[in-house]
């Protein structure tokens, strides 16, 4: 009969893992087919400017630490690094789920009894203590059994989204850099427009006392002169406009610096050092290094770890709790001492005699 309850029980453990194995599933990496990824190119050398530092992508120093500027104040990169601390924060309450929970209260009540409720004579009536107090402390504790892979499931979920955060943290980053040198090398050839727009002034202010010698002299008439003054005015009128294009062009950098909008310290376009020899990589690396991608695929991994947890409400959670307490009318009830005390007091004097000399 024993032999028949045993068989029983391990055949329900059988058939409970069987079908927690079915409830859930495992993720697998989607197969991503990286042929010709490149147009019209065949590469097959694996070194990658990805691995590249910043110090040596860009030789300007100004634009370096511009960029570091950026990397410490910028306020969208500060609220994707505070994504990452939510997210790790959901992925430490998820790993918390397998530990029993535990929780604790306390009361104090107070309460008056009303001398007509006993039906007693008003003088009687005074002299009972007709105000109590009740001290209550209660402790309960619960663990659910992770059956179905409800739990291991919820921390997949978080980590992947924890891993979507930092994905997301490093797009931020990445096109925070794009964004300051674009603004910066904007800003330097706006630096070099203007310079050359003077210089064409200058020549064309020159080109007008040249050419109205020339009208005195007889070698042309009025209608080069008029054109050459409106050639001149043509430059001047762009020094303005390019002037105000330098303004919004420091304003913006300021902006992705989280500065106040000022003028950006800067080299000229002369001085810039392009790299000459740029390394793309290997297609699949294309993709294993561009942040996007990953933060893509790791909010796919989320969403099918969600989906196997939505699976397991479906199936019925067992879940083991606890529950103790104790009421007293006196808070020194409360310690351990007195209940031994109280206990001891209470047994006969022969057996009380023996507790006291050992002989129990």
């Amino acid at each position: 009969m024993i032999h028949s309850y045993k068989r029983q029980i391990l055949a329900t453990l059988a058939a409970t893992a069987v079908l927690a194995s079915c409830v859930t599933k495992k993720y697998q990496q989607p197969v991503v087919n990286t042929d010709k990824l490149y147009r019209d190119t065949t590469i097959s050398d694996t070194t990658s400017m990805a691995s590249m530092p910043v110090s040596q992508l860009f030789s300007d120093t100004v634009l370096v630490n511009l960029i570091q500027e950026g990397l410490r104040e910028n306020l969208d990169l500060k609220t994707a690094v505070q994504r990452i601390n939510e997210a790790q924060a959901t992925f430490n309450q998820s790993k918390a789920a397998y530990l029993p929970s535990l929780e604790g209260s306390g009361t104090v009540t107070r309460a008056k009894t009303s001398a007509a409720s006993l039906n007693f004579p008003p003088e009687f009536a005074n002299s009972f203590n007709l105000k109590t107090t009740t001290y209550q402390a209660a402790l309960s504790t619960s663990w659910e059994a992770d059956i179905w892979g409800k739990l291991s499931s919820s921390k997949r979920a978080a980590l992947a989204s924890l891993l979507q955060s930092d994905a997301a943290k490093r797009a931020v980053q990445t096109q925070l850099i794009a964004d300051i040198a674009n603004a910066y090398y904007n800003l330097l050839a706006l630096d070099e427009q203007l310079a050359i727009t003077q210089q064409t002034l200058t020549i064309r202010v020159k080109d007008v006392e040249t050419v109205k010698a020339l009208k005195e002299g007889a070698v042309v008439n009025g209608a080069a002169v008029v054109q050459s003054e409106a050639n001149r005015y043509a430059a001047e009128v762009t020094i303005p406009d390019l002037k105000q294009s330098i303004r919004e062009a420091e304003n913006a950098l300021s902006i992705l610096l989280a500065r106040a909008p000022g003028t950006i310290k800067r080299t000229t376009l002369s001085e810039q050092k392009p790299v000459a020899d740029l390394k793309t990589g290997i297609p699949s690396q294309l993709l294993k290094n561009r942040p996007d991608v990953q933060e893509a695929e790791f909010a796919f991994r989320s969403a099918f770890e969600n989906t196997n947890l939505a699976r397991t409400y479906f199936y019925p959670q067992l879940t083991i709790t606890g529950q103790a307490g104790l009421s007293t009318l006196q808070l020194k009830n409360f310690l351990i001492i007195p209940y031994f005390t109280t206990l001891l007091a209470a047994l006969p004097s022969p057996f009380l005699t023996k507790v006291k000399t050992g002989r129990v």
